[in-house]
């Protein structure tokens, strides 16, 4: 439980990946950079939205794919990949490749629920199954199954020359432990923990008791580790939009601040016959958020976060957030970052013996560190 004092085990972000749909391809690059730019700056983890007929990520399995042969250790997941766009056999083979490519490092987060536009999209989705495809929790415990290596065909085999397995290959053992429910119900808390899933849980809940957010989100923390076979030990990642400004400059501060006071309003009620509630954007310097955050009742629920990144900001307002997240929020909150979590941390020394000029972060960043502890010396590759 993070408290002053106690410090938050992993820290991740969020991002949607935004591009120019006349122009896709430097987008797409640039989500790759700053994912990159993550694991540099110590993150543990880097989520990538999905967005289907917008100017965002369509394919994040593709994305992760290409940028697990760009990174070494940062943890790779989707927050979160809506099944009702998905085959579920078909994903479970995506999501095995990349698993196997990363090295065991993807986190695949997944929600039901028809595609949004339901009718709009249905005739060229799912042209003759339209009316009859299940957007139930069954169409996740489907690809559950299926990751776990479960019989997708009755037939295995020899034929010709050609051979054939009965579940999904590649067959990647340790993925099903690593699978995620995006959640923002009691309903949907609780299934995750039951069917000992992974929940995240972002700034979108439904108000069905109160229309307390922070209130709201700690009752489905509390729901999913009650029903999960781990109990209080059940991963949760908290996804706030969060907003440090100590290296921001005034342009960026006065946009920030503008972004912010724009989307406040719906945080201030229940919105639309879902009663969906939004959480404020957290913006100040990395020591206000950090009181904010230990004030939050949903916060102090949680070991782990995966900040979401503003939807709309240029890319060097990404690496300036992003700089500061690493730098000043997470130290504030009592994280480390993971190459400086080795051994005993209270007699750990680290120095940087490698240094590169990081065109992204414009600034020169360590690519080797010395670990000392006590006699001992290691030297660590970033």
């Amino acid at each position: 439980m993070p408290i002053p004092g106690v410090a938050l085990e992993k820290l991740g972000f969020l991002t949607i990946g935004l591009f120019d749909g006349d122009n896709p391809a430097p987008g797409h690059r640039t989500t790759l950079e700053i994912i990159e730019l993550g694991e540099r700056l110590g993150f543990d983890s880097a989520w990538v939205r999905d967005r289907h007929l917008q100017y965002g990520i369509s394919s994040p399995v593709a994305i992760l794919a290409a940028v697990s042969q760009r990174t070494r250790r940062i943890e790779l997941g989707t927050a979160v990949t809506p099944l009702g766009w998905e085959n579920p056999l078909r994903l479970a083979e995506d999501l095995a490749t990349v698993d196997v490519l990363s090295g065991g490092r993807l986190n695949p987060g997944v929600s039901v629920g028809p595609p949004m536009h339901y009718e709009d999209v249905k005739a060229a989705l799912y042209p003759d199954t339209g009316d009859v495809e299940d957007f139930s929790y069954e169409r996740v415990s489907r690809l559950l199954h299926l990751i776990d290596g479960e019989p997708a065909s009755t037939f295995q085999g020899t034929e010709g020359m050609e051979q054939f397995s009965s579940r999904v290959q590649p067959y990647s053992p340790g993925l099903r432990a690593r699978m995620w429910y995006g959640g923002a119900s009691m309903a949907s808390a609780r299934w995750a923990g039951e069917h000992r899933m992974n929940f995240l849980t972002s700034s979108v809940v439904k108000a069905e008791e109160t229309a307390d957010f922070a209130a709201t989100q700690q009752a489905h923390i509390r729901a999913f580790r009650s029903a999960h076979p781990d109990g209080p030990a059940a991963r949760v990642s908290q996804g706030l939009v969060v907003i440090p400004t100590d290296s921001a400059t005034s342009a960026q501060r006065e946009k920030y601040a503008a972004y912010v006071q724009a989307r406040t309003p719906r945080t201030a009620s229940p919105q639309g016959p879902a009663r969906m509630m939004f959480a404020r954007d957290l913006l100040g310097s990395a020591s206000e958020i950090a009181e904010e955050l230990y004030a939050h009742a949903g916060f102090r629920e949680v070991r782990e976060v995966a900040f979401a990144l503003p939807f709309s900001f240029e890319h060097e307002d990404y690496v300036q957030i992003l700089s500061d997240i690493a730098e000043k929020l997470g130290p504030a909150l009592g994280w480390r970052p993971a190459v400086l979590r080795l051994g005993n941390a209270s007699n750990l020394m680290t120095t940087p013996v490698a240094l590169r000029y990081d065109q992204i972060a414009d600034r020169y960043v360590p690519v080797c560190v010395a670990l000392t502890s006590g006699n001992s010396r290691s030297l660590i590759l970033l």
